[in-house]
């Protein structure tokens, strides 16, 4: 049941009551999944949770409090509390400067489904038809796990200064990892399918997914009959979906205005060339440039509006990720960046849609321009730090042999400074793309993030055979 337009009336109300600035925010977190492996269900499961939290804003110093109800004496307790906190922590950050001002949201923006919701049995349904029509259609599978999930956000928010929003933003995601027998062991390779919106608006249903998953199979076959990476830097083709995650992980987080006050490498470069001219980066609002993203915000949990963040544009440094804390003290201006995942956390400077834009080149040209190469499709776990310097996972990959798709190549690693990285590109393809399904952030909280890109030429280092 729709409770946007109740639950904004009460806690407009008490907002009222605050003797400082700040907000109170009623958000709920809605969860399923399924899992099958090999035809076994392994788990059905839904869960809820949800409740009030108030921050405010008292001579520099934020008091925040929660509590997992949003009853009339619940939301009182949580102002009163948030207040009491404030007022117990001393030190040098009391009487700091105000918060940079922000343009303040508004807005209902519900993006709940229209059809009925999937029930427990008809997710189950779906994932036993999916494991019988895979395992009768590719018999040299030894393994395969399926699951199905979905996330939606739910919440309503009123600030001291009259921001009144709404707003219920669902995913839903199906993988597929499939396994085979190959020298030297099993070999993997799984996929992801859906984003943006609800199970029942996806095309979940196997009948429609074969061409996608004879391609998962022909390449998890190619894979088994490949070999090593050669190790060294190489010139490579990163297709999108590693392009996109390396633009989160790598860039992103160093660009967070909280983590260049705690001594990232951004923080000396603004201004500055930090890659090649023909990248170009930002940080998106709404479901980002092109409106297909995984992941949807209008406004943020300070009550800021969404606005699009050029991080880097033409190669040079311009701007970094704000909370209105964070702006006050860099002097710039918050663009609604100020999120929390759940209603017990305090929101924290992050990335929304974070992508790289196209450029003009063709994916063929890139691979016609390297002689001795590799071309990476897919990434697996990676991680990143304040100085750039990255190293992932890569599921899936082929070997560039005269300017020729050749060879699939084993699970393998890249690395390096991705700063360096960028400002050895010399082509960005022309077709935009959002990484998977969509992806999780877990800095500190897990939220989720939207990351995209195009294919681009550079080289980087890559693990391998001596």
């Amino acid at each position: 049941m729709m409770q946007e337009k109740p639950m904004l009336d009460r806690l407009a109300a008490f907002a009222g009551a605050f003797k400082a600035p700040g907000e109170l925010r009623w958000h709920v977190n809605l969860s399923t999944q399924v899992t099958m492996r090999k035809g076994v269900l392994l788990s059905n499961g839904q869960s809820r949770g949800g409740g009030v939290s108030a921050r405010l804003y008292d001579g520099g110093i934020y008091g925040f409090a929660a509590a997992p109800s949003d009853d009339d004496d619940a939301i009182r307790t949580v102002i009163a509390k948030a207040a009491e906190n404030a007022a117990s922590v001393g030190g040098a950050r009391r009487n700091a400067p105000a918060r940079a001002a922000s343009e303040p949201g508004e807005g209902l923006y519900d993006y709940r489904s229209e059809r009925p919701a999937s029930s427990a049995a008809q997710r189950v349904r779906i994932l036993k038809g999916l494991d019988s029509l895979i395992r009768e259609k590719y018999p040299d599978l030894v393994n395969v796990d399926i699951s199905l999930s979905s996330h939606a956000s739910e919440k309503s928010l009123a600030t001291t200064e009259g921001v009144r929003t709404y707003s219920y933003v669902p995913r839903s995601v199906l993988s597929v990892r499939m396994a085979v027998e190959a020298n030297g062991g099993l070999v993997d390779l799984h996929n992801t399918l859906g984003g943006f919106g609800e199970i029942q608006d996806q095309s979940f249903e196997p009948e429609s997914l074969l061409a996608w998953l004879d391609d998962l199979h022909e390449e998890l076959r190619r894979k088994a009959e490949g070999g090593q990476c050669e190790a060294g830097l190489h010139d490579v083709v990163l297709d999108s979906d590693l392009a996109g995650i390396l633009a989160h992980e790598a860039i992103g987080h160093t660009c967070e205005a909280d983590l260049v006050l705690a001594g990232s490498i951004a923080g000396d470069h603004v201004g500055g060339m930090v890659a090649s001219e023909k990248i170009t980066l930002g940080d998106y609002a709404g479901r980002g440039p092109d409106g297909k993203s995984s992941f949807a915000i209008h406004v943020d949990d300070e009550g800021t509006a969404c606005r699009d963040v050029t991080i880097i544009e033409n190669g040079v440094l311009r701007n970094f990720l704000h909370s209105r804390q964070t702006a006050a003290e860099l002097g710039a201006e918050p663009a609604g960046n100020a999120r929390a995942f759940a209603f017990s956390d305090e929101p924290l400077v992050r990335m929304r849609n974070t992508a790289i834009l196209a450029g003009k080149d063709k994916l063929a040209d890139m691979i016609g321009a390297i002689d001795r190469g590799y071309y990476l499709k897919r990434a697996t776990n990676g991680q990143a730090d304040l100085t750039s310097e990255f190293m992932f996972g890569v599921s899936c990959g082929y070997e560039i042999r005269n300017g020729k798709i050749g060879r699939a190549i084993r699970d393998t690693t890249i690395s390096g400074v991705a700063f360096d990285m960028l400002k050895s590109v010399t082509h960005v393809g022309d077709e935009f793309k959002w990484s998977g399904a969509g992806g999780w952030c877990g800095k500190k909280q897990p939220i989720a993030v939207g990351m995209g890109g195009p294919a681009i030429k550079c080289k980087i280092t890559i693990g391998g055979r001596g």
